[in-house]
């Protein structure tokens, strides 16, 4: 359910690109150093918008390296260092804790189960020095597990428990800035779990897997009716955005915001679109 907040880098300056890749390299370094190679499994784009976010917030004081590793291994690359990365990837391994539970319960997956098994003692710190963040995650992954259990088809309850969910990761300490904080991640969440929906519908209808948008695939209108949902979501996220005081990284966050959030959306509907062909030439 993530790697849906990414950039559009066709539209990104080469400054910023190079930016935002010392964030992704910088929490990937981080998780690593706290987590070792399987920290560096649970790396995401969604969670480098985060750092990106409580970055250009909260303005820390920032180092950066040029570093080699084994993605670049011949080219050194800028890599940032600040004192929110150990947050970010706290949560992180948090999330990834929680997907695997999830994965396990969906597919019965021998690997996720083995990967879950290995974050077990990381997660028992996090969850004792994020009481918070650990409870409402736990809170609201039951109570979506529980929708789904019960086939429920109700969009705005199920994109509501994570919206919930991400709103309390969004928030590092409750201060004057926690609101729209919360606001911001209740939508996201939303938007996420939306387009997570409409992304696994092929996957999900062959695995004869639960899916919030099952009973309205074959209705009319049902594409344009997730892209209204979407909109909606994208909306309120970017509002809240405008309200907080950010300077720092700005550029690239409202890159994300309102055109990265809406890349993967266009390849999947492309590949819906494409699937819908191939089934009217076979029928013909």
């Amino acid at each position: 359910m993530f790697g849906y907040i990414v950039v559009n880098e066709s539209e990104l300056k080469m400054r910023e690109m190079e930016e935002y890749r010392s964030y992704y390299c910088g929490l990937c370094r981080e998780l690593k150093q706290c987590y070792g190679r399987k920290g560096q499994l649970s790396l995401s784009y969604d969670l480098t918008f985060l750092i990106i976010l409580l970055a250009g917030l909260y303005e820390p004081e920032e180092i950066i390296e040029r570093q080699r590793c084994m993605v670049h291994p011949f080219r050194k690359h800028a890599v940032r260092k600040n004192a929110l990365f150990s947050y970010t990837a706290d949560m992180t391994i948090l999330l990834s804790w929680y997907k695997c539970r999830d994965d396990i319960a969906d597919e019965k997956s021998f690997v996720r189960v083995c990967y879950g098994k290995s974050l077990d003692k990381a997660v028992c710190k996090i969850k004792k020095q994020y009481t918070r963040q650990a409870e409402a995650v736990e809170k609201y992954i039951r109570e979506l597990s529980e929708l789904e259990k019960m086939n429920s088809y109700d969009i705005d309850s199920l994109s509501g428990c994570f919206g919930h969910l991400l709103e309390e990761i969004f928030v590092m300490k409750e201060d004057e800035w926690q609101m729209g904080l919360r606001r911001m991640g209740f939508y996201m969440g939303k938007f996420i779990y939306i387009l997570d929906s409409y992304d696994d519908l092929k996957h999900d209808r062959e695995k004869k897997c639960f899916n919030a948008f099952m009973n309205k695939e074959k209705t009319l209108g049902f594409d344009d009716y997730v892209k209204q949902l979407l909109v909606m979501a994208a909306a309120e996220f970017a509002k809240e955005f405008e309200k907080l005081p950010v300077l720092k990284n700005a550029g690239i966050l409202r890159n994300i915001i309102y055109s990265g959030v809406w890349t993967r959306y266009e390849q999947v509907r492309m590949e819906r679109n494409k699937e819908r062909e191939q089934m009217n030439e076979k029928s013909i």
